[in-house]
């Protein structure tokens, strides 16, 4: 637990200094949630039906940025081979990675829920209750980008390969988001989907420690 915590001390560390997330991640998702209510239209009841679809897609697309953002840090000169020379557990950086990515997504996510309120007229209390069903969505997105993430950084062409990769592993958190955000504004069932979440989270979790190592040695 302490490498994962300074795995992913090292991370933010990084993304503190850089402000990459402050200055360019979170202000193009806030103006891709404005792009999308202005392509709804002005209709207020249509805006907060289509919002969860449009919130969880607005979420992914940042993911991917920050997802390709930590791929090139990881990749960078010297990174890898450190790793190998201090023998550090490669499922520790797997999950401290994840941990960094969880809560950049998180503070991104969050700012995102705050903008539906305003931009896309969804109830406050509804943004609020699906709060803990964002925080677990982020928490799988985290796991299964860092998996993806090095997957793809192998690749000359990472930054095309990667949304190929991974559209594809999000889309059941894609649904079961955005199926649990609409549960939460018309009072529906909730329970199905926050146990798709918790099955996609846990098999993410299990495949990355398992092939995390071999997939830093290729």
């Amino acid at each position: 637990m302490r490498l994962v915590l300074l795995v992913a001390q090292k991370d933010l560390l990084i993304e503190r200094r850089s402000r990459v997330l402050l200055w360019q991640v979170a202000p193009f998702g806030l103006m891709t949630l404005v792009l999308c209510g202005l392509a709804v239209g002005p209709n207020a009841s249509t805006q907060a039906k289509l919002a969860p679809g449009l919130f969880y897609i607005v979420l992914t697309l940042v993911a991917l940025l920050v997802i390709n953002r930590a791929s090139q840090l990881e990749s960078s000169r010297g990174t890898a081979t450190s790793v190998q020379i201090l023998s550090i557990d490669p499922g520790a950086v797997f999950l401290g990675k994840a941990l960094a990515m969880f809560v950049q997504l998180s503070i991104v996510g969050t700012a995102l829920l705050a903008g539906t309120t305003v931009l896309l007229h969804v109830p406050l209390h509804a943004a609020i209750v699906t709060l803990p069903v964002l925080l677990l969505a982020t928490a799988t997105l985290s796991l299964a980008g860092v998996l993806y993430g090095r997957i793809a950084a192998s690749s000359t062409n990472a930054g095309t390969l990667l949304p190929a990769l991974a559209l594809p592993a999000f889309a059941p958190v894609l649904i079961a988001g955005e199926r649990a955000f609409s549960s939460l504004i018309a009072s529906g069932p909730l329970a199905r989907w926050v146990w798709l979440l918790g099955v996609a989270l846990a098999a993410y979790a299990c495949v990355g420690l398992l092939l995390y190592g071999a997939l830093e040695e290729s």
